[in-house]
This record gives C-alpha cells, structure tokens and sequence, in this order.
C-alpha cells in the first residue's frame, strides 16, 4: 500500500496500525468481516450501500456493531479528503469479534476503516481460465457475508490461474453452473441480451453488478439472472465482470477463446463512470 490511513478507537493514524491482539477473538477463530469502496477522479458512489453492507455481514458473523451507516459515510469521506484530490482508493471498514469462544460475543464487535491508494486496473480488460475451486454453498460458509474467511480459497483459486498464465478464474458453485470470477461478479451477453447468475446464495449480489444492471435497464438492455454452465459461457459473445475494484472490465480471453472487449460491455462500463461523476466526494 503507497499510503494509508485507519480511524481506529476514535482517531486517525497514519501507515501500517495494528489493530488486533494475540487473544483477539478474530485472530484464531476468523471472525471479522469487511467492505470495499472506491474513491477515484473526485468521486465516491454507494459509499451508503457498501457501510450498510458491512454492518449487515457483522451481524451474520455474531457480532452487534454500535456504528451507523451514516458514520460510517462521513468517516470515509475525512479519510478519503486526507489523499490529494482524484486519488484512486480503496475505503475499507471493518468488523472483528475481541473475545468469545468459539461464538464470537457480540458486545466484543470492534471496527475500523481503513483508506489506502490502490490504482484502477487497465479498461483494457484480463485473461481468466476455468478453476478447479469452487464456491462453497449456504450450508458450508457465511457465503452471505464478506468475510475474510472466504479468501483464501479465492486465493487458491487465483494462485491457480496465476500459475497458467491468466489473470482471473471463474468459479462454478457446487452444482457446476458458473457462479462468478474469484474476485468480481461476472455477466455476459449473447445475441445483445445480457445474461448473468441467478443469486443463490453462494455468491454475494455485488453492489457494483446491481448498480450496472440497474443502468443497463434504463438504457434499454434485457438482463437475464438465471443458471449459466460452462459450455454457454464459453460461447458468449462478451464476458465482462462488475465488482469494487475494477467497477467494470471485459474479459478479453477465457480459456483459449479471444473475446475482446464487446459493445455492451464497453456500454456498461460508460453507463457506471457516468453514474459515479455525479456522486462527487463532497
């Protein structure tokens, strides 16, 4: 991380803070959860979703947090006014459980926020394969939540594709119908129809995919969330993921297939960066 700011037990520090201890409840038994925003050009769009989202995986995982959406929003915009203007970050606040055992208590809920520079990828999209992991279901993980429990199998499945070559995986669920890629939510577009999956609980309905889908609506565009297999991805006429990091990126190539960067993708990506400029910092 370039540069990074926490707010954390009721002040602002600046670089690396520790946050945890060693008998932290979070600390050997997993318990914290967290969500990503973005600030970029000026602007920071749905900063009210993604701190509602926050406390809303807090509570799934047991915890009770005090803090308000609100709050939250107006500390993210102080730490997002603490970068010079147009800085590209990532606003990230968070939730762990101090003590209990096992169970976390969810009077031990504590939170921070952290901002730090993390550049916007390339538009110019990324290369993905089809991954050997797959997204656990409702009964197996808190797939309801963003919790940091859930990455390292997205790292394993990155590491994966690393390994070959590519940039990204897709991860099918445990029915084998594609769930999405390991770090973003996926749709495609065939015949100028945009199909994505159906929520069913392995995957979180992004933020970001909502707000894309939403726009693609009011501009005309049929959206189809549905059960998707391998075979009719690997016939799209364009792949492209939504999600906080990147907002909205083709695909380019999956597997051994050039796809390119497609209309509605590109379509898609136009309708959200206008959506986003008239969410100024404020």
């Amino acid at each position: 991380m370039k540069s990074s700011w926490t707010y954390f037990d009721g002040a602002w520090q600046q670089g690396r803070v520790p946050l945890i201890g060693s008998t932290s409840q979070a600390v050997w038994l997993a318990s914290i959860v967290f969500d990503g925003a973005r600030a970029f050009d000026g602007f920071a769009p749905d900063l009210d979703l993604h701190a509602a989202r926050a406390l809303e995986s807090a509570r799934k995982i047991g915890l009770e947090p005090t803090e308000q959406v609100d709050e939250i929003v107006a500390l993210a915009r102080e730490g997002i006014r603490k970068f010079p203007e147009g800085t590209a970050l990532y606003i990230r606040p968070m939730f762990w459980g101090e003590d209990g055992f096992i169970v976390p208590d969810p009077a031990g809920s504590t939170f921070a926020l952290v901002v730090h520079e993390l550049p916007m990828p390339s538009e110019e999209g990324f290369t993905a394969c089809r991954s050997s992991y797959r997204r656990p279901s409702p009964e197996t993980a808190v797939t309801d939540a963003k919790a940091a429990a859930l990455y390292p199998n997205v790292a394993r499945a990155l590491k994966e594709a690393q390994e070959r070559g590519f940039d990204n995986a897709v991860k099918l669920d445990l029915n084998g119908n594609v769930a999405e890629f390991a770090t973003s939510n996926l749709l495609m577009a065939v015949d100028g129809v945009v199909h994505t999956p159906m929520p069913n609980g392995t995957f979180l309905n992004g933020i970001t995919k909502q707000r894309v889908m939403e726009l693609l609506r009011e501009d005309g565009y049929e959206i189809v969330e549905r059960s998707i297999t391998w075979p009719e991805l690997m016939a799209a006429d364009e792949v492209f993921s939504t999600g906080n990091y990147g907002k909205v990126v083709a695909c380019t190539r999956l597997e051994d297939r050039e796809l390119g960067r497609g209309p509605i993708g590109r379509r898609a990506r136009e309708l959200y960066f206008a959506y986003a400029s008239r969410h100024p910092v404020g």
